[in-house]
């Protein structure tokens, strides 16, 4: 009777996941989650329990920030090589600006719905420190990553890639998150210089994108869309476009209060100027990316990180769309920010239950492949020369 051995016990989670492929692309599980809870409180629909929801969404969002600030500085102390690495590789060092929309994505929802879990005076002095240093970081990653991709990376003619415009578009969400800190401000310079800054940001944004785009968009014309693995990625290119029109309106809401009245009013008028057409735009592009995935999933496309494109960006559209609303009074843009809210929350979900999974199975962070030690000698006894093999045999 053959005996099994009991099986012995289960790896833990911790053994089956490793930080060194942790890259800067998992900050976008942050700005996913944190504009799911930001996106929520700003819709003008009530539902109610739904402030509650968005607070509990935006406290997984400080943990989410929180546990991969730990984990991307044991990153950089254990595998520094491997990090810089990513800076070096033009597919991965655009997602340095990340960080810094995570930073601002989680401020902004700090003073949107987490003053109802933590007071509105610490709300403020977390939202505005968030804001700076996010500011900072995310003016670096502008100036810093376009640098290397000129001088360091090598680019050739099919990299042209969507994950460009992530470094461009942090300083578009400094733009739109700054304003809702300037009535926490005192009333004349510090007020109107917090709205300029944010306009100069504004502006240097939309122009960089403006730079990038057409080279992005000449590059599917010319060489088709991206691998199924990478297609979530068009979404990026509403990043820029949901963003201003969120910036646009939140500077025209912001403005009466601390620019002068002509100013205001030219805001005012400027916000659905520019924001329904770029919404129109950003409309369009949904379409296109849309059906272009839907192409991919027909060809398997696979979960990958790349998922959380799905998120962040639609959520500046569901701002945007809200934001427009506020200004024009108008019902169908208000069903238009309900209808992307929908579509938000659920690719947020699956997004977020197929990155818990891969992480729990050690799918996305695997573990680096360790070498096993050769196995010891076993001692024989000696064989009697009679029975020894010749030595023709035992070379066989």
């Amino acid at each position: 009777m053959v005996t099994l051995a009991p099986a012995g016990p289960r790896p833990l989670v911790a053994d089956r996941i490793s930080v060194r492929p942790l890259g800067p692309n998992w900050y976008a599980t942050v700005m996913g989650t944190a504009i799911v809870a930001t996106a929520g409180v700003a819709l003008p629909a009530h539902v109610p329990g739904a402030r509650a929801a968005c607070g509990a969404v935006w406290a997984l969002s400080v943990l989410l920030l929180v546990a991969l600030l730990v984990a991307r500085a044991v990153h950089w102390a254990r595998h520094a090589d491997r990090a810089r690495a990513h800076l070096l590789d033009p597919a991965v060092a655009p997602f340095y600006g990340c960080l810094a929309m995570a930073l601002l994505a989680v401020g902004a929802g700090t003073l949107a719905v987490g003053r109802d879990l933590v007071g509105t005076g610490a709300a403020v002095v977390v939202a505005g420190a968030l804001w700076v240093v996010g500011t900072a970081v995310g003016l670096l990653a502008a100036a810093g990553i376009p640098y290397l991709l000129i001088t360091r990376h090598r680019i050739g003619p099919r990299d042209a890639s969507p994950v460009w415009l992530l470094p461009v578009v942090a300083p578009m969400v400094s733009a739109a998150t700054g304003p809702p800190l300037a009535s926490h401000l005192p009333a004349g310079q510090w007020r109107a210089a917090l709205l300029l800054v944010c306009s100069a940001q504004f502006g240097l944004s939309l122009l960089a994108t403006l730079v990038l785009l057409p080279a992005i968009v000449a590059g599917l014309l010319r060489y088709g869309p991206p691998t199924p693995a990478l297609t979530p990625t068009l979404f990026l290119v509403l990043g820029p476009l949901g963003q201003s029109t969120t910036a646009v309106t939140n500077l025209a809401d912001a403005a009466p209060a601390a620019l002068r009245a002509d100013h205001a009013s030219a805001l005012a008028g400027f916000a659905p100027l520019y924001g329904v057409p770029v919404m129109g735009f950003a409309l369009w592009w949904l379409a296109l990316a849309g059906a272009l995935v839907v192409r991919a999933a027909r060809r398997g496309m696979p979960f990958a990180m790349t998922w959380w494109a799905f998120t962040f960006p639609v959520g500046t559209c569901v701002t945007g769309a809200a934001g427009l609303a506020r200004h024009t009074e108008l019902a169908a843009l208000r069903w238009l920010a309900v209808g992307l809210y929908g579509v938000l929350v659920a690719a947020w979900a699956v997004a977020l239950v197929r990155t818990a999974r891969g992480v729990i199975s050690g799918a996305l962070l695997p573990p680096e492949p360790t070498t096993a030690p050769a196995p010891a000698p076993v001692a024989t006894p000696p064989v009697a020369p009679a029975l020894s093999p010749s030595p023709a045999r035992a070379r066989l």
